[in-house]
């Protein structure tokens, strides 16, 4: 998936930007972009990136995803059928850190909130919201533009406040991806994206970052803090996981989906990420 900056700057005469959008399906895009991004998802399902992090996405969700980290929300294969009549609609608040001025996050009473905020770069997606607090956000949109403020520092600081949540991507894509500004990373998310369900080398990524394959090993564990097959290997986890939760495929059938040659190193590597079989992660989110 080709990486893309997008404008998602606010209109003229407005700090940020609230929409309730409602589609026929979600931007099929792998983007990022210099504004936070608060999304509540009123209709529909799919698949969420964000960084490295590939998960199943239902309605009710709200998550928060900080400055330039790169995400899509893309919808179940119905969503795009010729006569679906299915939605995608969500509420979806734009903003940037300095949305209200330079050093506004910096005074004592919106440290809570900047910490908050800092904590985004990961993606963050909570958990048993108060219907209080959804309800804020859903009617942010029919607020004038000085009362949608207030609401949103509201809205801001009660989730910084909440306790249950948790990080969508890893540490170690998030401070890579900020970390430079070689696009050589660029290059090699991009190819992982688009090829992690086939074989694929660390030679064959060395030369798509220009690299010979030493020099390359020693540049990911640098900037990842892990291998370059450890890192494969969570993508791989990833997507699988989000095949499981669709309950379309065998376990066998979406371990060579997801890129594994072999079911015995799938079922390790999963166990080895989430601490459990591919069939008892599956039994446990259907229990829940």
């Amino acid at each position: 998936m080709k990486l893309h900056l997008l404008n998602r700057s606010s209109v003229v005469n407005e700090s940020f930007r609230v929409s309730h959008n409602r589609f026929a399906n979600f931007l099929r895009v792998w983007h990022y972009h210099p504004e936070y991004e608060l999304v509540l998802i009123l209709q529909s399902t799919g698949t969420r990136f964000v960084g490295d992090s590939i998960v199943k996405f239902k309605e009710g969700e709200l998550v928060l995803i900080g400055k330039n980290v790169p995400h899509m929300w893309l919808n179940d294969e119905v969503y795009f059928e010729e006569y679906s009549e299915l939605q995608a609609e969500a509420i979806a608040i734009h903003f940037k850190e300095d949305f209200l001025g330079k050093d506004f996050f910096d005074i004592p009473e919106m440290k809570i909130v900047a910490n908050f905020l800092n904590q985004a770069s990961r993606g963050i997606k909570f958990k048993n919201i108060d219907a209080s607090i959804l309800n804020e956000i859903i009617n942010l949109v029919r607020h004038n533009s000085t009362t949608r403020i207030f609401k949103l520092i509201e809205i801001l600081y009660l989730l910084s406040k909440h306790s249950e949540y948790e990080f969508l991507s890893s540490s170690s894509f998030v401070s890579a991806f900020h970390k430079t500004e070689n696009r050589r990373l660029d290059k090699i998310y991009e190819f992982v994206f688009e090829n992690f369900n086939n074989p694929i080398s660390s030679s064959d990524v060395a030369e798509i970052a220009d690299m010979n394959k030493s020099a390359f090993s020693r540049f990911f564990k640098k900037t990842h803090k892990k291998s370059f097959t450890t890192y494969l290997n969570e993508i791989r986890v990833g997507y699988a996981c989000k095949l499981l939760l669709e309950n379309k495929e065998s376990i066998t059938s979406i371990a060579y989906m997801s890129g594994f040659n072999n079911i015995s190193n799938f079922n390790r590597q999963f166990k080895a990420i989430h601490g459990a079989s591919p069939s008892s992660y599956l039994k446990d989110h259907k229990s829940k």
